[in-house]
């Protein structure tokens, strides 16, 4: 059977249609719903597992309080642990970096799950919205005219329905359908391949540090970071592309000690791996991130690898601005929506900097290169010796404060 074209299709009517149920997508479904904008969400996962997708966990101080203005904070503050240093692990020994006591700013540990888990509650039980998971077969039309509009097949009914809107905002991720149309329609994509691969591991043990430690070392980045009092994440390079399977949980605990053991440190404490899986280190951007009414935000614009843990804290930084630009709106004030995609890529251009610059300081010993070792090993040296570097990679480390 030929399934009916969207203009045949009965429409719904609702100014904002946001496309995505993550950090990005459930912040703007907040902040509109506080500001009595209608909107709808469309997710194509279930809730249950949106809930429990493992994602990064470190959110910087600016987006914790830009959220807590919002009420969109107070189970993050309450359970969130804050970091105020991290650890280099370096030819033997350990170099403590106090980043806080330079940037005056901290980090919270709050896996990204617990947050979607906040928001998702926040919006749809306690703000009774409108939140439709388990979609299908999403399409964005008419994109380029001031009545563009949603199509999705209903999962329950197998329906196919359509949200005529007057504005998309596209936080479905680097796989989802609005990502996909700006490129097709003319949006530029940069992107860097860092040629490694990051075993990310979940470990049922304790931290063996009170900090995220950062193991620099001729067999690979390593890394440690805490996640609960039970649990750690650990990270150790790999060669892009492979398999979880090459990786038994002897392997794994042999290079962890190998690449995080200096003198003077607590040994590691091991336990079952709960999760083994491997990411590729490869950023993008796309440029620009509107096209037509369809605005987009988190990672359907840009990817920062977990080098750095930017992805949430730029998720969460184009959520900020997107909601108050269609809040503006509502206002007289279009501003905001003009100036969205500058905003954002200004500050999506500057933590990407950050994570090359980052990722060839950690990279750089492990690449079979002399010169990017010893480039990297001057870095690192700098970093920690001289006051107006550790000020300025401090200052990049945590991110620069939110002014919307």
């Amino acid at each position: 059977m030929t399934s009916p074209t969207p203009a045949s299709i009965p429409a719904e009517q609702v100014p904002v249609v946001i496309i995505g149920a993550g950090p990005a997508g459930l912040t703007v479904a907040n902040i509109l719903r506080d500001a009595s904008v209608d909107c709808v969400v469309l997710e194509t996962e279930s809730r249950t597992f949106i809930e429990q997708r493992p994602r990064a966990g470190f959110i910087e101080e600016w987006a914790v309080r830009a959220l807590r203005r919002r009420g969109l904070a107070d189970r993050l503050v309450e359970r969130a642990q804050a970091h105020h240093e991290c650890e280099f692990r370096f030819e033997g020994a350990r170099h403590r970096f106090e980043y806080a006591k330079l940037s005056g700013d901290r980090h919270f540990v709050y896996p990204q799950p617990l947050l979607v888990t906040d928001l998702v509650r926040a919006y749809a039980d306690t703000k009774e919205g409108d939140i439709r998971f388990g979609v299908r077969d999403v399409e964005v039309h008419d994109i380029d005219t001031d009545r563009p509009s949603v199509s999705y097949t209903d999962p329950e009914s197998g329906e196919h329905r359509r949200i005529a809107c007057a504005f998309i905002a596209g936080c479905d991720g680097a796989r989802g359908v609005t990502r996909t149309y700006v490129s097709a329609h003319g949006g530029r994509i940069a992107r860097r391949d860092h040629g490694v691969g990051w075993l990310a591991l979940l470990a049922e043990a304790p931290p063996s540090s009170d900090c995220v430690v950062f193991g620099i070392h001729p067999r690979g980045f390593g890394a440690h970071m805490a996640r609960s009092p039970q649990v750690t994440r650990y990270y150790l390079e790999c060669p892009s592309g492979d398999d979880p399977a090459n990786w038994p949980h002897e392997r794994v605990w042999s290079e962890l000690h190998a690449r995080l053991a200096v003198d003077g440190a607590p040994p590691l404490a091991e336990g079952p791996l709960i999760e083994k899986r491997v990411l590729d280190m490869h950023n993008y951007v796309v440029e620009p991130m509107v096209y037509g009414r369809l605005f987009l935000a988190g990672d359907a614009a840009h990817l920062v690898a977990p080098i750095a843990a930017k992805g949430m804290n730029l998720a969460v930084h184009d959520a900020l601005l997107l909601a108050d630009a269609l809040v503006a709106y509502g206002s007289g004030d279009d501003s905001g929506l003009r100036g969205y995609s500058a905003a954002c890529l200004r500050r999506a251009w500057e933590y990407q900097e950050f994570s090359q610059w980052f990722a060839e300081l950690l990279h750089g010993p492990s690449s079979g290169d002399p010169f990017r070792a010893g480039s990297a090993g001057a870095r690192l040296r700098r970093l920690l010796d001289a006051p107006g570097a550790a000020a300025a990679f401090a200052e990049s480390y945590i991110g620069k404060a939110f002014t919307g």
